[in-house]
C-alpha cells in the first residue's frame, strides 16, 4: 500500500465520518420537510454544490473525459443508473428511518456494514486482515451480536442498509471514476425524480412558509456533497477491509452527537453494545497509525539508500 495514498485515504475517511455524523442536527432545521422532501432537496441542492466542488478543484477536465468514456463504454454507461438507484435507496433510507421511527434498525445496520465490507474485501478481493484488524472485527461482531440479542430485531431496514452499500462501491471501485464526477453523474441521475417528488408531494409555497430554508438547503447540498466525494475518494484508496472497519467511525460519532447534542437518553444496557465497538474503532486506528509510520519509515529508508548510491 503506497504510504501518501493510504494515509489521504484513512484522513478522507474520518473526514467523512465527522461531515456525516452533523447532518441529524442540521435536518432538524428543515422542518416542515418530512424525509422524503429532505432526499429531493439533498438530490437537487447537490448539484450546484458538486459543481463548485469540481470548479475549485479544476476538474472540469476529468469530468469531460468521463462523459467521453460514457460514449465508448456501453457498459459503463448501464451501470450509471445501477449505481444511482442503489446510492439512492441509501439516501432515502437514511433520511426517511429516523423521522419514521426506525433510527434503531438503520443504526444496526451501520453497525453491521463494516463486516459486511470486511466480508466483501476477503471474498472479492482476496483481502487478508491483519492480527489487529482481526482482534477489531471480532470486537465490534461482539457489539452487534449483544444489540441483536437485546433488540431481537432484525427488519428489512437493517438488511439493506447493511449489504447495500458493498455492491455499490464494488461497482464504483470497477467503474473507475473519480469521486466527484461519479457523484455528479448520479445526481443526474437522481435528479428528474427528484423534481418529481417536490413538484408532486412537496408543501405548497415552501419558501414563503419557511423562508430561512433559502439558507439551509443550499448548506444541505455542500454538507452532503462534501461528505460523500470523501466517502467516495476514501474508498478508492484504501483496501476494502480498511475502508470498511473505519466505517466504525462515523455510527461513533452519531452517538455522540445524539448524546451530547440532540438530547437523547442513552440505556445503560447498550453498554455491551457500543464499548467493543469502541474499542475495535480505538484498534483500527492504532493499527493503522503503526502501518503508516511504518511505510513512512522504509519509504525514507529506501530513498536514503537510493540517494547514498
Amino acid at each position: 500500500m503506497n504510504p501518501g495514498l493510504s494515509g489521504r485515504g484513512v484522513a478522507l475517511s474520518v473526514g467523512a465520518s465527522v461531515l456525516f455524523a452533523l447532518m441529524p442536527g442540521y435536518v432538524q432545521q428543515l422542518a416542515p420537510l418530512d424525509g422524503v422532501q429532505v432526499f429531493a432537496q439533498r438530490v437537487l441542492w447537490s448539484l450546484p454544490a458538486v459543481a463548485l466542488l469540481v470548479l475549485l478543484g479544476r476538474q472540469w477536465s476529468v469530468l469531460a473525459g468521463v462523459l467521453q468514456r460514457l460514449r465508448r463504454e456501453p457498459l459503463l454507461l448501464a451501470a450509471l443508473p445501477v449505481a444511482a438507484v442503489l446510492i439512492g435507496i441509501q439516501w432515502g433510507i437514511f433520511v426517511w428511518a429516523p423521522l419514521a421511527g426506525y433510527m434503531l434498525d438503520v443504526s444496526l445496520g451501520y453497525f453491521l456494514l463494516p463486516l459486511a465490507m470486511v466480508l466483501a474485501g476477503r471474498v472479492f478481493y482476496g483481502e487478508r486482515l491483519r492480527p489487529l484488524q482481526a482482534i477489531a472485527v471480532a470486537c465490534a461482531l461482539l457489539g452487534v451480536v449483544h444489540e441483536l440479542w437485546q433488540t431481537q430485531a432484525f427488519s428489512w431496514i437493517t438488511l439493506v442498509t447493511a449489504l447495500g452499500y458493498p455492491p455499490y462501491f464494488m461497482l464504483r471501485r470497477w467503474m473507475r471514476l473519480d469521486a466527484l464526477s461519479g457523484f455528479a453523474l448520479e445526481m443526474l441521475m437522481l435528479t428528474p425524480l427528484a423534481i418529481w417528488l417536490i413538484l408532486a408531494y412537496g408543501p405548497p409555497a415552501l419558501f414563503s412558509q419557511a423562508p430561512a430554508l433559502l439558507l439551509w438547503l443550499p448548506g444541505l447540498g455542500l454538507l452532503g456533497a462534501l461528505a460523500f466525494a470523501a466517502m467516495m475518494a476514501s474508498s478508492r484508496l484504501l483496501p476494502m477491509g480498511l475502508f470498511g472497519i473505519l466505517s466504525y467511525v462515523e455510527p461513533v460519532l452519531l452517538f455522540a452527537v445524539a448524546l451530547l447534542f440532540l438530547g437523547e437518553q442513552f440505556d445503560p444496557r447498550q453498554w455491551l453494545t457500543y464499548l467493543p465497538i469502541w474499542l475495535a474503532v480505538f484498534l483500527v486506528g492504532w493499527d493503522s497509525t503503526r502501518l503508516l509510520l511504518k511505510q513512512r519509515r522504509q519509504a525514507l529508508h529506501s530513498r536514503a539508500v537510493g540517494a547514498s548510491r
